[in-house]
């Protein structure tokens, strides 16, 4: 299939709120790409590397509730550069697929838009965690609120427990960056099964990283 050549040591990332069903895609995306003998490398956000995980844990655990909003997006941040390093840039390198569940765009809808950080901030902390690598591609599975809290854990983490209008203010920012940034950015109606989600998917990669017949490709 044409579109697993194209993603020979690209970093695509799946963004989108909790409950998107971001994650579900993920996996049966990075198991097609397996079946089709690509190499992948996965890497979740925050987490990824030894140091990412206990991040990860001091993050959504409900005893850290003193945890000021900065120290949270640094924490995120901190995190990202441990994955950057370690994890990321060597499997680039090697020519792999990088599938990322989350990466800056988060920061910038949670911490940003959700918590009231400014985006410039947010920026700066984000050239330097990772150095300045950017993905080649960010795919944001949108839903509404209504279909994003039937899908959600019944025990929600620190961050998904939070009130409906900054889950709001949430989607409002993956939905602006990809106006924003179109270039950058696959938006993806999630609403619907998942199947039909991951047919949108697969379509919307092949139109934007396959080269046409008769174009001079990418």
């Amino acid at each position: 299939m044409p579109l697993f050549d194209a993603l020979r040591g690209r970093l695509i990332v799946f963004e989108g709120p909790d409950g998107s069903g971001k994650t579900t895609q993920f996996n049966r995306f990075s198991q097609a790409c397996k079946d089709a003998e690509l190499p992948v490398t996965e890497v979740r956000e925050p987490g990824g590397t030894g140091i990412g995980e206990e991040i990860r844990r001091l993050l959504l655990a409900h005893d850290h509730g003193d945890m000021t909003l900065r120290c949270e997006m640094l924490l995120y941040m901190a995190s990202r550069a441990q994955l950057v390093e370690q994890i990321i840039t060597p499997a680039l390198t090697r020519g792999e697929l990088v599938l990322a569940d989350r990466f800056v765009t988060s920061t910038l809808a949670y911490q940003g838009a959700g918590g009231g950080l400014d985006e410039h901030d947010i920026l700066k902390v984000a050239k330097a965690a990772t150095g300045g690598l950017e993905p080649d591609l960010i795919v944001i599975f949108d839903v509404d609120e209504s279909t994003a809290q039937c899908r959600r854990s019944a025990e929600p983490d620190r961050i998904e427990a939070r009130p409906d209008a900054f889950k709001q203010r949430v989607r409002k920012s993956y939905l602006e960056q990809a106006k924003r940034w179109p270039d950058q950015h696959l938006v993806i109606d999630a609403t619907c099964d998942p199947d039909r989600v991951y047919d949108r998917l697969t379509r919307a990669l092949t139109e934007r990283l396959v080269p046409k017949a008769g174009s001079k490709g990418q």
